[in-house]
């Protein structure tokens, strides 16, 4: 993957940067007039040089200072935005509410109150083949490195909870058979719809939304003190995959897809069913359990996994409605 296409002043300068020989002091002051979508490339920019980096990018700059910088502030805003708008949520009213209670319970009664569309009915629908494959390209952002955000959390966390964590990645990357990696079967289905299966291909396309769900799982993943956010996310993401993945399989054959694009929703339907619990109760349970400070962030990450695809989606339909 080579950088991608700067949106604003921000990008522009950072771009420009990498592309220059690693040096230990690098000016990239903020502007005003600032742009969200910018700002929101700038930091994935910024979080892929500690996937798989950029061909164009000597790797040196991965743990440059002036970098360093640059991401703490783009980070601390979008966390700080994200927590503001969770304290006026009804989610965190629930959270609160629930006090002394399960937190198991808490988390099914946030993931059960949430009202999002769902693009996967749309598509089933309603939905046209282009419509399919704009979301494959835009879901192609997280899904080529589908399960890696949430690998930076197994040594931050111990015991069961790591061990049940580890169950659930195990099967995210081929429980030992390396045709059967989640993200790879992700792209083998586009490259058999016609699409690029190279990995951050469509980046360039990647709406505000997309960029904002990738930035969130990084910055969560990447933060040892965000662990209990980095398991929440994960715990709604794996309870709430399954139904729409069947949808989404069911959708994709009748626009008529290609089979190994509807094979990897099929993966997902059963694998996130049995994930769900083990990553309400053997993972979340039990961290909040071992560290009970982190009960708020646990919800406060689910939280962010269900308000932030709920974004993307009346994104998506938005758009397509005044297409």
């Amino acid at each position: 993957m080579r950088l991608p296409r700067a949106r604003g002043p921000l990008t522009e300068r950072l771009v420009a940067c990498l592309q220059r020989p690693p040096r230990s002091h690098v000016a990239l002051a903020r502007t005003d007039g600032r742009d969200a979508a910018d700002d929101a490339l700038a930091l994935w920019i910024l979080h892929e040089l500690h996937y798989r980096g950029f061909e164009d990018v000597d790797d040196a700059w991965e743990w440059a200072p002036s970098l360093m910088s640059m991401r703490h502030h783009l980070e601390r805003e979008l966390e700080e935005r994200l927590r503001a708008e969770y304290s006026r949520s009804e989610g965190s009213r629930s959270g609160q509410a629930g006090g002394d209670e399960d937190v198991v319970a808490v988390l099914h009664q946030l993931i059960e109150a949430d009202d999002g569309p769902s693009l996967a009915d749309h598509l089933l629908r309603d939905g046209t083949t282009e419509q399919a494959c704009q979301l494959l390209r835009q879901r192609s952002v997280y899904h080529l490195k589908e399960a890696d955000p949430t690998a930076w959390v197994v040594p931050r966390v111990v015991g069961r909870a790591k061990a049940a964590l580890m169950e659930i990645q195990y099967d995210e990357y081929g429980a030992g058979h390396h045709d059967r990696v989640h993200q790879d079967l992700f792209a083998h289905g586009l490259a058999a719809a016609g699409l690029s299966a190279d990995y951050g291909h469509y980046v360039d396309e990647a709406r505000l939304p997309i960029l904002e769900q990738n930035n969130a799982l990084s910055l969560f993943g990447l933060q040892r003190r965000l662990r209990g956010a980095a398991l929440g996310h994960f715990a709604a993401f794996e309870a709430t995959s399954s139904l729409p993945s069947r949808t989404l399989a069911r959708a994709l054959r009748r626009l008529g897809l290609p089979d190994e694009m509807a094979a990897y929703y099929d993966e997902h339907v059963e694998a996130d069913a049995a994930h769900e619990q083990v990553a309400l109760r053997d993972v979340c349970a039990v961290l909040v359990a071992d560290e009970p400070h982190l009960r708020e962030d646990v919800l406060f990450g689910a939280w962010a996994c269900l308000e932030l695809e709920a974004r993307t989606a009346r994104d998506l339909l938005d758009h397509w409605a005044a297409a």
